[in-house]
């Protein structure tokens, strides 16, 4: 289950250049790019773009949440789970996408969470929810902040965005050492300000 899909594969080579047209994206933080090992990547959330601009500043496959909504049509669904994502009910405390997520870094491979669990309208910053927190301590996964930075407020056709990969955060950092939703929110809190700062240093630049 490690090896990449060859509809993300493709799907990751002819995203690369028109990506490069469409939003002129570039990325920072490249040596915190994970080479091997089992990570939650945990993101911002602007986009419907936002999965694929992460996926292809890097060559492993992400296989990430996605709202449930998205599945209700067979062949849209049978393509986006080649691509790498699988359905939540986020209404819910969605066992099955749970064990899922589980799955996905016990078997060494990356997870990706948008940690605000929905797009934000306006730019700013939402609230972050616990879930990436959660599956991190259940798991003794490593978390990795990255951020999606617009040039402007919103991302906009040919406008540039940037990519920042933010150091991996370990269960010790993150303060996960219990399982309570005290510390699941602690830790919430410090991936979303990690995610943050990732944006003012490279607004600052």
């Amino acid at each position: 289950m490690k090896r990449r899909s060859i509809v993300f594969v493709i799907g990751r080579i002819l995203a690369i250049p028109l990506f490069k047209v469409m939003f002129h994206y570039k990325v920072r933080g490249k040596k915190n790019l994970p080479k091997s090992g089992s990570y939650i990547v945990c993101s911002n959330h602007l986009s419907n773009y936002d999965p694929m601009l992460v996926s292809v500043t890097q060559k492993r496959q992400i296989y990430y949440m996605a709202k449930k909504e998205l599945f209700e049509n067979k062949f849209g669904a049978a393509m986006i789970r080649e691509l790498g994502a699988f359905p939540v009910d986020r209404g819910s405390g969605d066992g099955e996408a749970i064990n899922t997520a589980e799955e996905v870094v016990q078997d060494g491979r990356l997870l990706g969470i948008f940690i605000e669990g929905t797009r934000s309208k306006t730019g700013e910053f939402l609230r972050p929810k616990s879930g990436a927190a959660m599956i991190a301590y259940q798991t003794q996964t490593p978390v990795i902040p990255v951020c999606i930075t617009p040039k402007e407020q919103k991302i906009k056709l040919f406008r540039k965005v940037t990519i920042s990969w933010g150091k991996p955060l370990s269960i010790e950092e993150l303060g996960l050492q219990t399982g309570t939703p005290a510390t699941f929110r602690n830790a919430s809190r410090r991936i979303m300000d990690e995610i943050k700062q990732l944006r003012e240093k490279e607004r600052s630049s």
